[in-house]
């Protein structure tokens, strides 16, 4: 079979002479066994034919190779799940009583509490394994081996290898897995090593190819399985009783799930297991390094789940398309599905009331918006055993570069000829003048705050001009008017902010008009949660810019030579800034760090499509004048711009950055005007100058000056210490003083590190590693004690750039285009990588590694040619080990990379909760007001009414009047009227109006008569303080925005003839900016 399936392969899939030779003969003759034997070469030669095209991993080519060199067997990588999957995996039946599972003898006595925390994470790695093995076990004979039997044929046994597919192979490698576990376990008191067993059970490419089968297979296992319970009903009732009968009652679909969520649970165990590791334990380094693996094996099963998800999201869409041009695009290589969604379509009408609204599921892709109506079909029963795929009908469709983003109260971004239709009760309806954006009523109530606010101030005014004196009618009363209305304003611009967050409003195109204006359509959606809508947002935005030239294509991939990948799988080109334009082209960069700034102006959506927020300083030296200048970048706009540039007496050669320090709450009130972030130059002078980064004054605090006035070549701080690194080979440390963020002139100590110049520093935990000639000193801090050891066998190759993530330091060097990889314990050298041999753009010669980062799960490599590479590395607690052969920036500079830095910014966490409340806290206690009442303010902009249990006024209010309009009472303790002289000025009789105690700060009831100035639902509902840890907190996700700035000379792009477009001034200093999608964290 196997040789005449070679044979057609090699000869373009022609039947093999034999085989024809065969039907002639059976042709001339009809004898039933001729017959028979006819229909078995017809049916081998269409085996033969189908194996041909479709059995190999890669086609006719790859087998045709495989031919040529005498390759016997072929190796099956189709994922169909037909025939026996035997390609090279061994069928291992584990013996219970042969092979006992694993199990841990009773705790011994006299152990650490660090060894029974490890105990305890072992017997739970044991535990986990073993339910694995049973759930994969019940797979295996309570459903595929019974549907493989003849005598319960209810699926074709074809089907029933497709459904599980590869799970005898997972089964094969956690039962091995198993078996060497439960050795290791039997002597754990004594070795106390697990980490190396973990790195050769899951580092082999085995185990990596059959999940990577499983999980692609995953989705079209669950489509025959769903097909399968609505064609055939003797199949879904035998998955019933399965169910019925098991004892946890979990359904197929559970524990087919399992092999997917496996990897992490396997990380989880690890991580509490290394927590509970001393760092000169035996099994540090393995569990750091089993980590490793661990977590790329995951990522790497985790894109190829995306992958899968979304070709089946793509296929299910292009099934239920009809136009033929949109189902062309949608199965083009070309299409990338960035995100999908299923949200909520609502319409409004002219006052802010929902009219209807309909679930849509929204489809971005790479260059297309796509709005489908969702149909879920199919029967409910079976909708509890697998997840059963909706069906969807396309509503509309329309080219991402046409599509907006329109926020509340923002004025209409269309042209002057344009109209503006908003989806109202009936199909267009269209405005002219302003345009109401979402609920209007929010902005009608918000404008009639500001109009009495400025009536109220005009009163103040006038009241101020009163002869006489009245208790509740004067200028103190009239102040807390205006504050008060002030609040209210607070509040409903919140309101507003609320019921911004849950709305996603698109403009999109629509026919134009019979005078042919174009047309806009303003669809609104109601999404999950804030953060989805922060997400759309920014995967909108990206994508648009993923449309640019500069990015299309932006990296090419080292793992296929030449092959480029998809623009918005990696770090996208947002612009390019020249920097010192209007100096000398004689001024060097020499370095740039980013100072983080919260900036109140910017919408919480507005800034998830912005660079992160705060000011980027950008640092150079030398030219004609010799002097140091620093031009500071502000990066809260739609472009970063120049907002302030500062000239120096020397030329700057480093930056540094320093956090505020962490204070408790008691400490941060006693030096609150002491503490803050501030910034550190170190100067050629040998001077350090230390900044406020609290805006752009460039206020100078402190200069620093060592002992030897030796140019300061890089600067690091610690918790306590500031490092400087002099070109005489020592190392600067100043102690901080206590409870200040400077450091004492007089406290600097020098430790010498050789006699060569200490180019780099690196803080990693609470030491500082510092780079001399080929050697690195590990120097602590308080301790004299340092630790040496070399970093290259060449002492020409001197130690230039370092990087820390993880458990491991990546260091470049002056000479050579090696990178060394070392771990932070032992010191010892983990990896080297040559970049020369990763890409096939850098020119043969003197290249060397100009520049270092690591951010988000990338090491960034910028050489001495200008070219910028990115490798994947680990982010958790294991090696940074590069496990991928990485991808090349096609956008690059002209010289070398000068520096490589992130910025990264957190957007705040109260904008992730669905509403917000403004805490009395925030009003402060000076001598202009107190605290005062607060109002819980909806997301759909109505009010909710709260009772009142802990004021003791609200006993004592009178009930609403009948007759009166509903009213809002603007109470505030701000300042007490009580005790104020004058005759009172009240709408209620005497009778009815008691009066407070003269001590009282509350406002009495004839205060809250008077303010009555604005007719609103009920009364006024007093704040909660939110307490932590109370249940019903919204959670405190973190969203954060990164970007990475690159300096050099000029710019250009590989591989393209030059051009305005293509190419700069090669002589021009120029920062080029990469923006990454936002990611969430906790």
């Amino acid at each position: 079979m196997s040789v005449s399936l070679l044979f057609c392969l090699v000869f373009d899939c022609q039947l093999s002479a034999d085989v024809l030779r065969l039907k002639e003969q059976s042709a001339r003759l009809s004898t039933p066994h001729v017959a028979h034997i006819r229909q078995s070469c017809d049916t081998e030669a269409k085996q033969m034919m189908k194996a041909a095209r479709n059995d190999t991993k890669d086609g006719l080519k790859n087998t045709k190779l495989a031919m040529i060199r005498k390759v016997s067997f072929l190796h099956r990588k189709d994922f169909t799940g037909e025939g026996k999957d035997d390609d090279g995996y061994m069928d291992v039946s584990v013996c219970d009583i042969k092979h006992p599972p694993p199990q841990l003898c009773p705790m011994p006595e006299g152990l650490s509490s660090q060894q029974v925390v490890r105990r305890l994470i072992l017997g739970s790695i044991v535990q986990s394994e073993s339910s694995y093995l049973d759930s994969l076990k019940r797979i295996l004979q309570e459903y595929q081996r019974p549907l493989l039997e003849s005598q319960n044929w209810i699926l074709s046994p074809k089907k029933v290898r497709q459904i599980f597919y590869r799970l005898q192979e997972i089964h094969q490698c956690h039962s091995m897995f198993q078996i060497a576990l439960a050795s290791r376990v039997a002597e754990w008191d004594h070795s106390e090593k697990i980490g190396d067993l973990f790195v050769a059970s899951f580092s082999k490419s085995m185990v990596l190819n059959v999940y990577s089968d499983y999980i692609n297979n995953f989705t079209n296992a669950m489509v025959l399985i769903k097909k399968a319970c609505m064609s055939k009903p003797a199949f879904l009732d035998f998955l019933k009783k399965k169910q019925v009968s098991s004892p946890d009652r979990i359904t197929l679909y559970g524990l087919m799930v399992k092999p997917i969520q496996r990897f992490p649970q396997f990380i989880l165990l690890l991580q509490d297991m290394l927590k509970s590791t001393p760092k000169s334990h035996t099994d540090r380094l393995p569990l750091q390094l089993a980590l490793t693996e661990l977590e790329t094996l995951a990522k790497k099963l985790n894109e190829q789940k995306r992958l899968a998800d979304q070709e089946a999201e793509i296929q299910q869409l292009a099934h239920s398309v009809g136009d033929r041009n949109l189902n062309k695009l949608l199965n083009s290589q070309q299409r990338q599905l960035i995100q999908c969604e299923l949200l909520t379509e609502v319409v409004h009408d002219e006052k802010g009331q929902i009219l209807k609204s309909k679930e849509r599921k929204i489809f971005l892709l790479n260059d297309t918006l796509i709005c489908a109506n969702v149909n879920l079909k199919g029967p409910p029963d079976i909708s509890t055993l697998v997840p059963v795929g909706p069906k969807y009908t396309m509503k509309w469709c329309t080219p991402l570069l046409q599509t907006q983003v329109v926020e509340v109260g923002q004025d209409s971004l269309q042209s002057k000829d344009s109209v503006v239709t908003v989806r109202r009760r009936s199909s267009t309806f269209s405005t002219t003048g302003k345009v109401f954006l979402g609920p209007p009523r929010l902005y009608q109530e918000l404008e009639e705050l500001q109009h009495d606010l400025a009536v109220v101030e005009e009163v103040s005014l006038l009241v101020g001009t009163l002869s006489g004196t009245y208790q509740n009618l004067n200028t103190t009363v009239s102040q807390d008017w205006c504050l008060a209305l002030q609040r209210l304003i607070r509040l409903k611009e919140e309101e507003i902010q609320n019921a911004n967050k849950c709305r996603l409003r698109l403009s999109v195109p629509g026919k134009p008009d019979k005078s042919g204006r174009p047309v806009s359509i303003m669809v609104v959606f109601n999404t999950p949660n804030p953060l989805s809508k922060i997400s759309w947002v920014n995967r909108l935005h990206l994508a648009k810019i993923a449309q640019r030239q500069e990015n299309t294509p932006g990296w090419e991939c080292a793992e296929e030579d030449g092959k480029t990948i998809a623009p918005f799988s990696c770090p996208l080109l947002t612009c390019k800034l020249p920097v010192f334009s209007s100096k000398t082209h004689t001024l060097k960069l020499e370095a740039a760090l980013h100072s983080p700034s919260q900036s109140s102006l910017l919408g919480f959506c507005t800034a998830s499509t912005r660079l992160p927020q705060g000011y980027l300083w950008v640092a150079g030296g030398g030219g004609s004048s010799n002097h140091g200048h620093i031009e500071i970048f502000s990066l809260n706009r739609a472009s970063p711009r120049l907002v302030k540039s500062v000239t120096l007496r020397a030329p700057v050669l480093c930056v540094e950055y320093v956090k505020e320090l962490c204070h408790s709450t008691e400490e941060r009130a006693h030096t609150a005007a002491k503490i803050g972030n501030i910034i550190c130059v170190g100067l050629q002078d040998g001077s350090i100058h230390v900044y406020s980064s609290v805006d752009t004054a460039v206020q100078c605090l402190l200069t620093l000056v060592n002992p030897d006035s030796r140019p300061v070549l890089c600067l690091k701080h610690s918790l306590s210490f500031l490092f400087a690194g002099l070109d005489n080979g020592k190392v600067a440390v100043y102690h901080r003083i206590t409870g200040e963020r400077e450091w004492d002139m007089d406290s600097c100590r020098l430790v010498s590190v050789g006699s060569e110049p200490v180019f780099n520093l690196l803080t990693v935990e609470d030491a500082v590693w510092a780079s001399c000639a080929n050697q690195v000193t590990v120097i602590q801090g308080s301790s004299p004690l340092t630790q040496c050891f070399e970093a290259h066998s060449d002492p020409g190759c001197r130690v230039s750039h370092m990087v820390h993530s993880g458990g491991g330091v990546w260091m470049a060097f002056t000479h050579g285009s090696s990178i060394h990889l070392f771990h932070t314990e032992t010191l010892e050298q983990l990896q080297e990588v040559n970049i020369f041999t990763r890409t096939a753009h850098l020119i043969p010669g003197q290249v060397c590694v100009s520049s270092l980062l690591i951010c988000q799960g990338l090491l960034w490599v910028g050489t001495s040619q200008g070219i910028i590479l990115t490798f994947p590395v680990p982010t958790l607690e294991g090696i940074p080990m590069i496990t991928g052969k990485g991808m090349t920036s096609l956008n690059a500079h002209c010289g070398p990379v000068e520096f490589l830095v992130s910025a990264s910014s957190t957007l705040a966490s109260d904008v992730l909760r669905q509403d917000s409340i403004l805490n009395s806290s925030e009003e402060g206690t000076n001598g202009e007001g107190g605290g005062g009442g607060e109002c819980d303010v909806g997301g759909d902009g109505e009010r909710q009414r709260t009772e009142q249990t802990n004021s003791p006024q609200d006993s004592e209010a009178p009930p609403p009047r009948k007759e009166t309009p509903k009213r809002l009472l603007l109470q505030y303790r701000l300042h007490s009227t009580c005790q104020l002289p004058g005759k009172l000025l009240t709408a209620q009789s005497d009778q009815g109006n008691p009066r407070a105690a003269p001590d009282s700060l509350e406002h009495s009831p004839e205060d809250g008569s008077i303010y009555e100035v604005n007719e609103d639902p009920d009364v006024w509902v007093r704040g909660r303080h939110v307490e932590l840890g109370k249940e019903g907190e919204a959670k405190r996700n973190k969203v954060t925005s990164t970007a990475i700035f690159s300096g050099g000379r000029g710019y250009r792009r590989i591989g393209q003839t030059a051009s305005a477009d293509t190419c700069s001034d090669p002589s021009e200093n120029t920062l080029l900016v990469w923006q990454l999608p936002l990611t969430l964290s906790q």
